[in-house]
């Protein structure tokens, strides 16, 4: 299966829905080979319910709650694969609770899923970085979603602080990194009443899609985002 193209990494890709399976499926239209990981229980937990299909050229099933998961994700993916030269991290826990009854078991897995994941992936992904000086990407998504959703918000504001170090401690090694934050996303969650509260205060007078995040990650991954790194860039239709 290891082919001339480049290899992306996609975490989060358990939804034909969700902004993983647009990501992947656009970075594949660029002309990567892209991997992706999927975590069926999260999903199974959600009032979404479980999407049992694969997405991307090879998907590894992954829980990025334990700490071994991230170099053992590696090991797969190269040994199928080839070395990485993009790690897009789109996956996350987020269940909404608010600074009065988030519980120590909800807070801590954000974090380790959120936060200590992403680190571990990024330190993997640095460590084994084996393209031409410039070409590697990190891109992670993020959020300043935090009132009612606290754990979540305070885990996304904790990675956000791990993609400037990166930019500034990978840049010698060749590799970028920045978090993109899409705003309010159309993946099913909304109810009809929240999607017209967003419309209205959008602008653009539309949701946010995942292809449109799809786009800036693409951007971002290819050769036109070589100069563009340590930025946080909120795309969400100028959402007030």
């Amino acid at each position: 299966m290891r082919s001339e193209r480049p290899v992306a990494l996609v975490t989060g890709v358990g939804r034909r829905a969700g902004i993983g399976a647009a990501i992947a499926e656009r970075l594949s239209a660029d002309g990567w080979l892209v991997a992706s990981t999927h975590w069926q229980p999260y999903d199974a937990r959600m009032p979404w319910g479980p999407d049992p299909v694969a997405l991307g050229d090879f998907s590894v099933e992954a829980d990025l709650a334990d700490p071994s998961a991230p170099a053992l994700l590696f090991d797969h993916v190269v040994s199928a694969v080839g070395n990485v030269t993009a790690l897009v991290l789109a996956h996350c826990e987020s269940v909404d609770s608010s600074l009065l009854d988030t519980s120590l078991d909800s807070f801590d897995r954000h974090f380790a899923v959120n936060t200590r994941a992403n680190w571990l992936l990024m330190r993997e992904f640095a460590l084994r970085f084996a393209g031409p000086h410039g070409t590697g990407r990190i891109v992670a998504l993020t959020s300043d979603a935090v009132v009612g959703n606290v754990p979540y918000g305070a885990s996304k504001g904790a990675l956000d602080r791990l993609v400037v170090a990166a930019a500034a401690e990978l840049g010698p090694r060749g590799i970028t990194a920045n978090a993109v934050n899409p705003g309010p996303t159309d993946t099913g969650w909304m109810d009809g009443p929240l999607q017209t509260t967003i419309r209205t205060r959008t602008p653009l007078g539309r949701l946010g899609t995942p292809r449109d995040c799809a786009n800036l990650v693409s951007f971002l991954c290819g050769p036109d985002g070589a100069w563009v790194t340590g930025q946080l860039l909120t795309s969400h239709g100028g959402l007030s």
